[in-house]
């Protein structure tokens, strides 16, 4: 799991956003009531439940069947501003609360992303979180062009376009690959300019419809809190309790979000280099914080030199900072550990000892980033973030923006304000950014030292949503802090978003709780 969500964050990083003038049909006003509501051809439709299992090797349909969940489809217009148009299915689970005498109505939850399937997590959220699965069907759906609803597959040759490197030539190749895989989505253009967030939260919402639920209750990770965000903002109305887990900055989701995580995953990184410091006996990286720091910058001057050989693969300038990007994988001893065990590995490899013998997970996050986008996870990230936002078309502007951070994030900023495909993209977003700006109550969660949501973001949603509180877990360096799903679990988090949820408690105030213990 932990090779795994590594590898689809490092990929997540470099499909950030779109450029150009939108080029559509007039849109109407974010928040009225065309641009809002669910066309009426679509409201209500009756879902035809059906198992969950597709066939003999679907393990995650079989699981849901077992725990008595039921799927189905619900159709949504492709461009839900011109409802007469082409449709699609959108795919959906449900797992009916286990206390139906208490029933309080339907929960949606989107993991993050974008671009991953939430049919399946709904039941990890079931088992992780006993108390909110007995008050609430618990809803899993595949985002448009994601997992089972017409997926989304450009063919891309990679899982991403990697790290531009110490030099011009390096950023070179980021631009022709970037260009090269935007071309490979050319023929799908008919369909991008409608990936984006805004749509499918007008998908929640025929969901929602076709669920019967006058309300429904939202619980949003990650890139679900932008999402959530975007629900919020187009149907008010329409929520009952909603969570955020690691809140987005609504006003820079896209490139300008993703240029704030190199600071963030820097500090993350000196956190894990005191705690390698503490275990140098066993790991072997350097008795002190600054010396474990000093072990990687001599790790990342000798790939510059040439690329490290380890496990069958070539570790070059574009592919080390992917690597390093594994700090962000959690801050507790056993995710801390397995990237120590990743360092020290390719430590080794650079001074050229024979017979490394490669970690597990780094073996797997090594074969993920060699891969081609087998199932086109990466291209239909990128086509999400690339409706969500337009970016410059000039790649100059992300190489200065490189060249003007290579001192204070020379790890990280290489790979974090790199171009993406959607500088290159075939078509141009088909709407504006939504504007997110609401007073309707939410639970907002996160950890001040996020290395992905980070703590300027999380505040800037706050400010967007006034009818908002904040739970903050301080001095924690971890991504998403509820129900355990991807990182530690902490009892104080899990008390406010369990009593909010449950009982329909909001805090009358902003919380700060108790400093997590420190990492053994």
């Amino acid at each position: 799991m932990r090779a795994r969500t590594v590898t689809a964050t490092a990929a997540a990083l470099t499909a950030v956003v779109l450029a150009g003038p939108a080029c559509s049909p007039p849109v109407p006003p974010p928040g009225s009531r065309a641009a809002a509501h669910a066309p009426e051809r679509f409201a209500g439709q009756a879902i035809a439940w059906h198992a969950c299992r597709t066939g003999p090797d679907d393990t995650e349909g079989e699981e849901l069947d077992a725990a008595g969940a039921r799927c189905g489809e619900v159709t949504v217009p492709l461009d839900h501003r011109h409802p007469e148009g082409a449709t699609l299915d959108v795919a959906v689970s449900r797992l009916p609360a286990t206390d139906p005498a208490r029933r309080r109505g339907a929960l949606l939850y989107n993991p993050g992303g974008p671009g991953v399937p939430a049919r399946y997590l709904s039941l990890l959220l079931r088992r992780a979180e006993p108390e909110v699965a007995a008050r609430y069907d618990l809803i899993g759906m595949d985002p448009r062009f994601v997992g089972r609803s017409a997926p989304l597959d450009c063919g891309w040759p990679t899982v991403s376009v990697g790290a531009a490197g110490p030099d011009r030539a390096g950023f070179e190749k980021n631009v022709r690959l970037a260009r090269e895989l935007a071309s490979l989505c050319a023929g799908r253009r008919s369909v991008l300019p409608h990936a984006s967030t805004r749509n499918t939260a007008r998908d929640m919402d025929v969901v929602r419809s076709a669920l019967g639920e006058r309300r429904v209750s939202y619980l949003g990770s990650s890139y679900g809190t932008y999402l959530g965000e975007v629900y919020l903002q187009l149907f008010p109305g329409r929520v009952d309790r909603a969570v955020l887990d690691s809140p987005l900055d609504p006003d820079l989701f896209g490139p300008d979000l993703t240029r704030t995580a190199g600071p963030a995953v820097e500090r993350a990184l000196r956190r894990w280099a005191g705690w390698a410091a503490r275990h140098d006996d066993r790991y072997h990286l350097g008795a002190t914080g600054a010396r474990v720091r000093e072990t990687v910058g001599r790790l990342t001057a000798a790939v510059e030199r040439r690329p490290v050989r380890i496990g069958g693969h070539a570790v070059d300038s574009r592919v080390l900072p992917q690597l390093l990007w594994g700090v962000t994988a959690g801050d507790d001893a056993e995710a801390y550990g397995g990237f120590a065990a990743d360092v020290g590995a390719l430590v080794a490899a650079a001074r050229g000892d024979d017979g490394v013998e490669v970690p597990s997970g780094l073996a797997a996050t090594l074969e993920g980033l060699a891969s081609a986008d087998g199932d086109g996870t990466f291209s239909a990230q990128t086509a999400i973030q690339c409706a969500d936002r337009a970016v410059s078309r000039d790649p100059e502007t992300s190489y200065r923006d490189i060249e003007a951070h290579r001192a204070d994030e020379p790890v990280f900023g290489p790979l974090t304000r790199t171009v993406t495909p959607c500088s290159f993209w075939p078509v141009a977003p088909a709407e504006p950014p939504t504007r997110v700006r609401n007073d309707v109550p939410v639970l907002l969660v996160g950890a001040s030292g996020d290395p992905a949501a980070v703590r300027a973001g999380q505040l800037s949603a706050h400010r967007a949503l006034t009818g908002s509180r904040l739970v903050t877990l301080p001095g924690a360096f971890r991504h998403t802090v509820y129900a355990g799903l991807f990182a530690a679990r902490d009892a104080c988090v899990e008390r406010a978003v369990n009593t909010y949820l449950v009982d329909g408690v909001l805090p009358d105030r902003d919380v700060t709780c108790p400093r997590p213990a420190p990492v053994p």
